[in-house]
């Protein structure tokens, strides 16, 4: 969706587009600027010849995909990132050009609320490495690869990857079987109702671990959908300002700049390796499977 509106501006005109990691059909044209953090280097320095078109450009844009992100260096990375967008004056009164595309569709709600790993905590790489952790919650993770001699709980909908490899699960309603409050990749709060009730001893998300807190001692302190509402409305109050963005922080951008550190020299690559299976409910579909096995290319033969 965010790539057709680049190519919507593209096709009036007037709007360049440079790209730095691997080359790909975006649909529209665009500057190959090279594969790695060598590249993003030269920009930052002013050495890049792509460099005067986002000094020179009305609004410029500085967007960062999330295989960068989520690499070791990707703290480095960002940072270098966001020096770029200070220095092209894509951060100034009236426009934030300085963004972070994020892989999946939970992520920015995650992080508002800070469900995101503190100093001193880890990161998806070190819970995977065996030996780390003894038990492991899943909550809808299908694409987390936990390492043997780790005890697995998932919470989920589709029996994908993630139920393949727990312990045990502990059945979740799906997205359209609970009333839930989403944030979108541009920020956007979003609410949705119920449309039927998850079946057999399916339970929304925060039932499950509502449960499971009382059981282990540790009873949380809501009750019912809306009064967890209420808690997060207070501790974070954006939350409740429906179909509206709250506006990014100029301040949090340059203090990102100024973080530093040394990206490592390597390529950058796409996290996303066949577009049409990039989630349970799409690997779950027949015609996502005919779209992914005609965009391989591979045909079928009729047996005769």
């Amino acid at each position: 969706m965010f790539n057709a509106r680049i190519r919507k501006r593209w096709r009036a005109g007037g709007f360049k587009v440079g790209v730095i990691g691997a080359k790909a059909d975006l649909t529209y044209d665009y500057d190959h600027l090279g594969a790695g953090t060598e590249t993003l280097a030269e920009l930052a320095a002013g050495k890049h010849s792509f460099m005067d078109v986002l000094k020179n450009a009305e609004k410029p844009i500085i967007l960062v995909g999330a295989g960068a992100a989520a690499r070791h260096d990707g703290a480095a990375i960002l940072a270098a990132s966001a020096k770029l967008a200070l220095d092209v004056g894509a951060v100034k009164d009236g426009w934030n050009g300085f963004g972070v595309l994020h892989e999946t569709a939970s992520r920015v709600g995650a992080l508002d609320i800070g469900f995101a790993a503190t100093s001193g905590g880890l990161n998806a790489a070190q819970m995977t490495t065996f030996g780390t952790l003894d038990l492991l919650f899943l909550l809808g993770a299908d694409e987390i690869k936990a390492s043997d001699g780790t005890f697995v709980v998932y919470i989920g909908t589709h029996g994908d990857r993630g139920a393949h490899r727990a312990d045990v699960i502990l059945p979740a309603a799906a997205y359209t079987e609970k009333s839930a409050i989403y944030v979108n990749t541009e920020g956007r709060v979003q609410m949705t109702g119920r449309a039927a009730f998850p079946p057999g001893e399916a339970r929304e998300d925060w039932a499950i671990i509502r449960a499971l807190s009382e059981a282990l001692g540790k009873k949380l302190a809501y009750d019912s959908l809306q009064a967890l509402r209420q808690a997060v409305f207070k501790a974070v109050p954006h939350l409740i300002r429906l179909d509206q963005i709250e506006a990014g922080s100029a301040d949090q951008i340059k203090k990102l700049a100024g973080k530093g550190g040394s990206p490592e020299k390597a390529p950058f690559k796409p996290l996303v390796e066949d577009f049409y299976l990039t989630n349970p409910i799409a690997r779950a579909s027949a015609v996502m499977a005919e779209c992914s096995r005609l965009a391989s290319g591979q045909m079928l033969t009729a047996a005769e």
